[in-house]
């Protein structure tokens, strides 16, 4: 493995599944003698993975707001 000109290092996939380093996972660097210790952060610096996807969800929502019969009859074909 080797550190890129940007100081970016891949971590292998199986690596990753198994502690659970998921994409978005906020990450913190801790010294440990004389290398680093990629940990988990304890506390997030940025919104959540579950933040996003509720943000992601309410702008996906339609605009026009229907009454729960207006849609039943939509999904049924009731004319």
């Amino acid at each position: 493995m080797r550190i890129t000109t940007k100081g970016q290092v891949t971590i292998p996939h199986q690596l990753r599944e198994e502690m659970g380093f998921l994409p978005n996972t906020e990450v913190e660097f801790k010294r440990d003698g004389n290398g680093l210790k990629l940990v988990k952060a304890t506390k997030s610096k940025g919104k959540t993975r579950g933040d996003l996807a509720i943000k992601l969800l309410k702008q996906a929502r339609p605009h026009l707001i229907m009454t729960a019969d207006e849609l039943m009859a939509l999904t049924r074909g009731d004319d």
